[in-house]
């Protein structure tokens, strides 16, 4: 068939592309120009703060407000402190403290950093109530497991950020926080009947909206007490019923990143593009990896999806105009946001105020530091955490119980400090742990993700979270010779 521009141009303004270095390609740039409506950054893209306002003002100026988007949730989910750990404190951390200003301030500095190196949107918060324990994929990513507390903070989160200029993005809707598996690889499937899943899941939500949120972004999961089959993404009654319906959000629908197993799966990611627009989604998170020769599949399946009658061409046009709307209220914010600086120290107010101690703490004044390893998962990444920059010497120990002995002779003369993130996930952790405190029985336990698995032990620390701050916070009470954190991307 020839070629139509004006339906290419249609297909492209529903595309969130990512790409492959620290300067844009030719592909993305003609993109853009073309009609993409923006990008997302991952770390790949990152490589400090001069490199990323110099892209991202590239990227600004090809055409009028492109989205210049990645996920930055502050905590444990950052790309602009992925070198080092971000200087803010995630929800985990926020939720155990429970001021709704701190919260507000929190997302306001976040964002203002982001504005000053060029972002619009930022793809968060997540507002999910971790009711799983053993949930994979959100953990310290929630508020809690509260959904009342989880709705005021998400509300709290949304109106931060976008006071900074910066449009927010709550997720991932209609939650994941009841889930133990992981949507990056398998589909997941929540058994829960709809009256819970209103008064749980989407409570926060719905707060979200009350607060303006300017976009959401769907989950890659089954939820079949709300109706349908299949991934929320591709389901319309979830995205129109419930979301657009019920809840009444007006804003852009965002995908998470269609690479997913979850979603992609099984029918691969051009079909599943195709599929979540006509469902109701606006704007297509590609992924990490989806470049050049898979956008322009995906935009030609878009194209032969409207040409075949399998997506009306008006919802074509509905997305587009959903995500220009987005635009321009980015355009708007803009012009109103405050330029107060970002670096206000708010991140480590914040991760001092949610530490938590059980136990008494004894004055430490040569400590051996031992941590435990655990795996980072997707979404996280690998980010730097725990006590090392604090404590020269720390030794980090995969969790193996093999290594009890020879760590107990290494601590025989001196305070133990050992380090876990997210213990009661991994019982070869909690093996490790004992074994140790079967020797060192008032050993300090510092706990870096959620403080669910606390051992017998002489002083428990909770930081709920593994940013840079959450370390320092907690080396602080440890008696380390600390500094406060730079500002910027690290």
């Amino acid at each position: 068939m020839p070629y139509d521009p004006t339906l290419a141009r249609l297909a492209n303004a529903t595309l969130l592309v990512p790409f492959e270095s620290y300067q844009a390609p030719r592909w993305v740039l003609e993109g853009l120009a073309d009609g993409i409506s923006g990008v997302c950054l991952f770390h790949n893209n990152l490589d400090g703060p001069e490199q990323v306002t110099a892209l991202n003002a590239t990227l600004a100026g090809v055409t009028d407000t492109p989205l210049i988007s990645l996920d930055e949730e502050g905590g444990d989910v950052t790309r602009i402190g992925q070198a080092q750990g971000s200087d803010y404190p995630g929800n985990a951390a926020l939720g155990a403290v429970d001021d709704p200003g701190l919260t507000r301030a929190t997302l306001r500095s976040l964002g203002g950093r982001l504005a000053e190196l060029g972002f619009n949107l930022d793809l968060a918060p997540s507002v999910d109530v971790n009711v799983a324990d053993d949930n994979p994929v959100i953990g310290t990513r929630s508020f809690g497991s509260d959904p009342e507390l989880v709705a005021r903070h998400a509300a709290a989160a949304v109106l931060g950020l976008q006071e900074a200029g910066v449009a927010a993005c709550a997720k991932h809707f209609p939650g994941h926080g009841a889930t133990s598996q992981d949507s990056h690889h398998v589909l997941p499937r929540v058994e829960a009947d709809a009256d819970l899943l209103r008064r749980r899941e989407l409570l926060p939500f719905r707060a979200a909206v009350e607060a303006g949120v300017r976009s959401i972004l769907t989950a890659h999961i089954e939820m079949p007490g709300l109706g349908g089959d299949g991934p929320a993404t591709l389901t319309p009654r979830i995205l129109n019923d419930l979301l657009r319906g019920e809840l009444g959000f007006t804003g852009t629908v965002v995908s998470d990143a269609m690479d997913m197993q979850g979603v992609s799966g099984r029918i691969g990611i051009p079909e599943a593009c195709v599929r979540a627009v006509a469902a109701g989604v606006d704007l297509l998170c590609l992924g990490r990896f989806v470049y050049a020769d898979q956008v322009e599949l995906i935009r030609a399946a878009l194209v032969d999806a409207v040409r075949e009658g399998r997506l009306p061409g008006e919802r074509l046009e509905e997305a587009a105009g959903r995500n220009a709307e987005l635009r321009t209220w980015i355009r708007a914010a803009q012009t109103r946001r405050s330029d107060a600086p970002a670096a206000d120290g708010v991140g480590l107010v914040g991760a001092r105020r949610a530490v938590r101690v059980d136990g008494d703490l004894p004055p430490l004044a040569d400590p051996y530091v031992v941590e435990v390893d655990a795996p980072s998962g997707m979404a996280v990444g690998e980010v730097p955490w725990g006590l090392s920059p604090w404590f020269p010497g720390t030794e980090r120990v995969s969790p193996d119980v093999a290594h009890a002995d020879r760590l107990a002779a290494s601590a025989r003369d001196r305070d133990l400090v050992v380090v876990v993130r997210d213990a009661h996930r991994y019982p070869s952790a909690q093996a490790l742990v004992n074994r140790l405190l079967s020797s060192h029985p008032d050993a300090v336990v510092v706990e870096m993700g959620l403080p669910i698995w606390r051992p017998d032990c002489g002083a428990h620390v909770s930081t709920y979270g593994a940013a840079h701050v959450n370390g320092l916070s907690a080396a602080e009470l440890l008696g380390a010779p600390v500094g406060a954190p730079s500002p910027g991307v690290n």
